[in-house]
């Protein structure tokens, strides 16, 4: 329980709305037993006939309770909702802040507990579950404590024996019935949690790859899996539904309990038959207001085991280590422009795993294009990501090289990095957006003169020209109205707009046809003209005019560098 202790902690942000959440619940629920209360005094005392005068005050105090109540708890739930929102919203922002430091090494590393769909479940369901937390079952136990005493201490003025059984009743309801819950439940509730993010996993890979999964006849095998899967998560929570209804027995059996013990006790609570008669009645009847409020309390602790799961499971998110660890002294950039020296580079992705690089050293000047070949798996994305410090090496240093000194960029804050050194990725993402929102997106106080610049120099003005509707116009989801040249170009742009003093291309002219591939690596050439450009490329043949081309094979550098215009034999 840690996790939800952790949870209860970020409600520090929130603590005057939850108190006041907490007051206006308090009242709401403190006025539902007193109309109670009050209704049956009144009804008691009106069937002896007294002259109306004397009921007057019980009968406004009916009215005032009953509109109180729904006032009362319409503030509640919009005080304690708009809290816990406030709340999930910073956590939202935190998880996103955190995913972003932690992603790039753990997804390239493989790891399984960041697939796609396990991350929508942390993000979505288990983030949002956790507003239970406060809403659910801290604000609706704080005020049954408060208004569980007063009632007691109410009820002990009228008979006192007929209190003591309330009290017992409701410990049962709000201690021994979830408890007995949770037992019945055998810890099944936390499993539940993680059988979800594993069903969305496998049903997106399913969708994402159904044509593959049906060319090789393997979709059948993958449907049966999600179905078993379904079956366990549907038996667990069958379970789970069968140990709340466990407590909810509980919580029944006691409210039941108290009201006999009210009547029983209450009988010969005073001398008095007419004020035994009417106190009775306020006796017998109060405890099943308050047991009602007290049955929500049941089916709110129910659901602990699985918000401590939630809370677990969004925990180990924001403890991932960095991708990189930030400098505490950081320095600033050297003067432009920027050239890059590697010396020595050894990086891995895995703590335990092998190295990908083994040594790399060279030497990039200012205002050159280098083309960076070999073998897949040869450690060329290594490379690019150790430069965008996207990884931190475990040897060597990559130098950021300007007109009077030079900079280790371990020594740099990683955004300030990657403000001067920019990247165009194999597959860069297309948002399912317009045409302009996607080129905004590395620069959003670019003027209209500078996408216009922009298009112009990945050529795609033209185009972009002759849609009805322009820069508005919808790229799709993962730009899938666009070709595989036209998702490049509008990379290009995009890099064009960032305006980055040294680019990085990933494997640019990939999955293109030889002639659209052709055009896109003399545009690409043309648009970074002037830039410290980098080419990591299984075509070196695209790029005939470069100022030198070497070769990565197995982590290290394996052709040496060759003047403009020559590629290493063999490559």
């Amino acid at each position: 329980m840690s996790a939800l202790r952790w949870v209860v902690r970020l409600g520090r942000s929130g603590l005057g709305q939850l108190a006041l959440a907490v007051l206006l619940g308090t009242l709401a629920t403190g006025a539902a037993i007193g109309l109670s209360a009050t209704a049956a005094w009144l009804i008691s005392r009106a069937s002896q006939q007294p002259p109306v005068l004397h009921l007057m005050v019980a009968i406004v105090a009916v009215r005032a309770f009953g509109l109180a109540r729904g006032i009362l708890r319409y503030g509640e739930r919009l005080t304690g909702h708009d809290a816990s929102f406030r709340i999930l919203g910073d956590l939202r922002v935190t998880t996103v802040e955190r995913l972003e430091r932690v992603l790039p090494t753990r997804s390239a590393s493989g790891e399984r507990t960041l697939s796609t769909g396990d991350l929508l479940s942390r993000f979505v369901a288990d983030v949002d579950g956790l507003q239970d937390v406060w809403v659910r079952v801290l604000l609706p136990y704080a005020s049954a404590a408060i208004v569980g005493v007063a009632t007691i201490t109410l009820v002990m003025f009228l008979a006192p024996a007929a209190a003591v059984a309330l009290a017992l009743s409701l410990v049962a309801a709000a201690v021994l019935a979830p408890w007995v819950s949770a037992r019945a439940a055998s810890g099944v509730g936390t499993r539940i949690a993680p059988m979800r993010a594993d069903y969305q996993s496998q049903v997106l890979d399913l969708l994402a790859g159904s044509t593959e999964l049906s060319v090789y006849g393997a979709i059948e095998s993958r449907l049966d899996d999600i179905e078993r899967l379904d079956r366990a998560m549907t038996n667990a929570e069958a379970r789970t539904a069968a140990s709340a209804g466990v407590g909810a027995a509980i919580a029944t059996a006691a409210a039941g309990a108290a009201t006999w013990a009210g009547l029983w006790f209450g009988a010969g609570a005073v001398d008095s038959r007419t004020l035994a008669a009417v106190s009775l009645a306020v006796v017998v009847l109060v405890p099943l207001a308050v047991h009602e409020h007290f049955a929500t309390l049941t089916t709110a602790a129910h659901q602990l085991p699985a918000l401590a799961s939630s809370a677990g499971r969004v925990q180990e998110i924001l403890h991932l280590p960095d991708a990189v660890e930030e400098p505490d002294h950081p320095v600033d950039a050297p003067e432009g422009p920027y050239g890059l020296r590697i010396s020595g580079l050894r990086a891995r992705w895995n703590g335990n795993g092998p190295d990908v690089l083994r040594g790399v050293a060279i030497e990039i000047p200012a205002g050159s294009c280098t083309l960076l070949v070999g073998p897949s798996g040869g450690g060329k994305s290594t490379l690019a990501a150790v430069v965008l410090r996207l990884l931190d090496p475990i040897g060597g240093t990559v130098e950021l090289v300007g007109s009077f000194a030079a900079v280790d960029i371990a020594r740099m804050y990683s955004d300030d990095v990657r403000r001067i050194v920019g990247w165009c990725a194999q597959d860069a993402y297309i948002f399912d957006s317009t045409i302009e929102a996607n080129l905004l997106l590395a620069r959003p106080d670019a003027t209209p003169d500078d996408v216009g610049r922009a298009l112009r120099a990945a050529r795609l003005d033209t185009w972009v020209h002759s849609l009805p509707e322009g820069l508005q116009t919808m790229t799709g989801e993962h730009g899938g109205s666009l070709s595989g040249g036209q998702r490049q170009r509008l990379a290009l742009a995009r890099v064009v707009l960032a305006d980055p003093p040294i680019v990085i291309f990933d494997e640019p002219t990939e999955h293109l046809d030889e002639t659209t591939a052709t055009e896109l690596a003399t545009d690409l050439l043309s648009a970074t003209a002037g830039k410290t450009v980098i080419v990591v490329t299984h075509r070196p043949e695209l790029f005939p005019n470069v100022d030198r081309c070497v070769s990565l094979h197995d982590g290290q550098l394996s052709g040496g560098s060759e003047v403009r215009g020559i590629i290493p034999t063999g490559v």
